[in-house]
């Protein structure tokens, strides 16, 4: 949930699902293209008055892709105006493969917001446990404003490159006009394509979405494993419809009491943290960018500074000016296993070679040589800028200044501005932070990691404390999120919950 002139990826799961999935376009089975299945039976559970015919709705699954099926839903644009004009959700569902022994449907979320939970379920076979696969319908869905539902659109491939290249560390007067030039393109960019669709895309919106999903579905209580910003879509459907609450877990949890400006500090930190914890493996394993973790950490301070005087050649077509390369020093903290990744990275970058930088940062963003893969740039201020208040001036950000940059002089700036574009914002925050209880709900499963960059685990302690019904699962280590992260510990207690219903009875340590 990170803000700066970018989006924070959603977690490893989603990276998985972003490599070679099919796009829609491309989802047709067979010689004879897409063929139907049988429609699920739903609605079930309660119905909100005036909300029937979305509910009622029995969606055409089609065949898309290995086995897994597809559908378009519709949903009222305003919830408060269910008779005016819809919008679609599309969603992927892969079947159980026990199919007389199937519990129900798992409802899954890969974060951001603009996570693609189509890619997310076209991927379970990696981010979910066989016994899961094997019990459940996993079903995924492009959130409202996300990639294949109707989506919220601002710039094109230019100007978002423009965008997420300014420098998010202005030194001077000029270079804070010229971030805050790029932060109202963007909001210009979305009131001009998509100035119906921007004031009804919050979380709670996304939220009533889920609802209509899972009485279409035939389920009458939600089981959910969300991710990243997924643990605050979890966290408000408990808030909202706590008797509907089934299984929920919440890995890589936000934690919604905390203010944009508390949120924008722990991040800032957070990715203090696990870059320190990548100079310390680094210089454990004699890399060749130092013997020690301040060696290290001085040589990656040493490239951010040099590439904000001088951007570094890139792939022959488009240079590395600091932005960019932050975001390729970011982008491996999500996974252990990009860290021999980073390290080449920098050495390269350090010998005033930018390729391998421009490569990371590309892959945060989404951007391929064709242009953007999908609109989660975009997507994630659109949402967070409406949630809750966040910098409303430029005056707001230099007074906020120094208390950044004393948390973290490495990337406490590009945080603190990179909420400039929701300053310039054409729609007013609708909510305001505040802690969720969710009365009535069963047990709803927090995940939290140590060391995790993204969601720092306070939140996760923060979120599983606030809820009435909420047990913690901690597991140490780095990385963001904690399920299917190699700990066989978190695995088994999250598998057994969903599968079972039986949580940890105490706060579960891993």
């Amino acid at each position: 949930m990170m803000r700066r002139t970018t989006v924070v990826v959603t977690g490893l799961a989603l990276l998985l699902a972003a490599c070679g999935v099919a796009s829609r376009a491309q989802d047709a089975d067979g010689p004879g293209g897409s063929q139907s299945s049988a429609a699920p039976k739903g609605p079930a559970g309660p119905v909100p008055a005036g909300l029937e015919k979305f509910y009622n709705q029995q969606p055409d699954w089609q065949r898309c892709g290995s086995g897994n099926q597809c559908a378009t839903i519709n949903v009222p644009l305003d919830y408060t105006k269910p008779e005016g004009k819809t919008i679609e959700l599309r969603a992927r569902k892969v079947p159980a493969r026990d199919r007389t022994g199937k519990i129900g449907t798992l409802f899954i979320n890969p974060g951001g917001p603009g996570g693609s939970g189509q890619q997310f379920a076209a991927s379970a076979g990696f981010v979910l446990g066989a016994p899961l696969l094997r019990k459940f319908d996993v079903v995924g869905w492009d959130p409202r404003g996300v990639a294949d539902s109707t989506p919220v659109r601002c710039l094109d491939t230019e100007q978002l490159d423009k965008f997420i290249s300014a420098d998010g560390s202005p030194d001077d007067e000029a270079e804070i006009e010229a971030l805050n030039t790029q932060a109202k393109a963007l909001a210009d960019g979305c009131q001009q394509r998509s100035g119906d669709l921007l004031p009804h895309v919050s979380t709670k919106d996304a939220v009533r979405d889920i609802d209509v999903l899972r009485g279409i579905v035939g389920d009458t209580q939600l089981n959910y494993l969300g991710m990243s910003y997924g643990t605050l879509l979890g966290a408000t459907y408990a808030e909202l419809f706590p008797k509907n609450v089934g299984r929920l877990v919440l890995d890589g949890a936000v934690d919604p009491s905390k203010s944009s400006e508390d949120n924008n500090l722990a991040q800032a930190k957070g990715f203090d943290t696990a870059l320190d914890a990548f100079a310390e493996d680094c210089a454990q394993r004699e890399c060749r960018l130092g013997s020690s973790k301040a060696e290290v950490l001085a040589k990656i301070d040493q490239l951010i500074d040099e590439s904000d005087a001088k951007p570094l050649p890139g792939d022959g077509k488009r240079d590395v000016p600091q932005a960019l390369v932050v975001l390729g020093v970011i982008y491996p903290m999500y996974t252990e296993d990009y860290w021999p990744r980073l390290e080449d990275a920098v050495v390269d970058g350090l010998a005033g070679k930018g390729a391998r930088l421009l490569a990371l940062a590309d892959e945060f963003t989404g951007r391929t040589p064709r242009g953007y893969g999908n609109n989660k740039n975009e997507v994630i201020y659109a949402v967070n800028c409406i949630d809750r208040p966040d910098i409303t001036s430029i005056a707001d950000a230099k007074a906020d200044a120094a208390k950044f940059k004393a948390a973290s002089p490495r990337f406490g700036s590009f945080l603190l501005w990179g909420s400039l574009p929701c300053a310039n914002w054409p729609v007013k925050p609708e909510d305001k932070p505040h802690t969720i209880k969710a009365a009535g709900a069963k047990p709803i499963v927090v995940v939290g990691t140590t060391r995790d960059p993204a969601t720092p685990y306070d939140w996760a302690v923060g979120l599983a404390g606030q809820l009435e019904s909420g047990v913690l699962i901690t597991r140490d280590g780095d990385g963001h999120t904690g399920y299917h992260a190699g700990n066989k510990c978190v695995d088994d207690a999250v598998e057994a919950y969903l599968l079972k219903g039986t949580p940890p009875t105490a706060d579960l340590k891993c």
